[in-house]
């Protein structure tokens, strides 16, 4: 009895641990309007807290006021954050930007339920066609257009369902023709 116990354990543990998290540190990944973070100001609660990037890419922040951080890497807004917060608030302060939640995708065309869905990490186009409830019966199954604005400016390209999803991607699912 005992053996089948940890058998039943391990096998759970295994599980647990081959799921991706939900939210890992991409260090390529730049802020923008939608996300939401976590900055920590060590030693300063008061500081600290969890803060959206709103519509105009900033942070608005107790004592130092809106900080840009659209376009900005979360170890960017760290280094902006501890610059302004040293001349006239704090000695040598260490902060710490965590990202909670991506800024949604869309997804529209022929899926049962078009719209904004969270982001998760490591989304494909495949898992968010079942997060919109699926194809119609006249989708283009094949492949789909994404849409994604990288450095200001936005391309459109076609993937696969196999392809990567990046927050804020536009996803469009086209009819197909016969």
């Amino acid at each position: 009895m005992l053996s089948s116990f940890v058998g039943v354990a391990i096998l759970l543990l295994a599980t647990f641990l081959s799921v991706a998290p939900a939210f890992s540190a991409d260090p390529a990944y730049v802020l923008g309007p939608g996300d939401k973070v976590r900055i920590t100001v060590f030693g300063q609660e008061d500081l600290s807290g969890e803060f959206d990037v709103d519509a105009a890419g900033m942070l608005s922040l107790p004592l130092i006021q809106a900080v840009p951080a659209q376009g900005l890497t979360p170890q960017q807004v760290e280094k902006e954050i501890a610059t302004k917060l040293e001349p006239d608030f704090l000695r040598n302060p260490r902060v710490n930007v965590e990202v909670l939640t991506y800024r949604p995708f869309y997804i529209y065309g022929e899926v049962l339920k078009p719209g904004g869905y969270p982001y998760v990490n490591e989304m494909t186009v495949h898992n968010a066609i079942a997060l919109a409830g699926g194809f119609t019966y006249r989708a283009r199954t094949s492949y789909v257009i994404i849409r994604r604005t990288k450095d200001g400016k936005v391309t459109e390209e076609e993937a696969k369902l196999d392809a990567k999803v990046a927050p804020g991607d536009v996803i469009e699912v086209r009819e197909r023709y016969f």
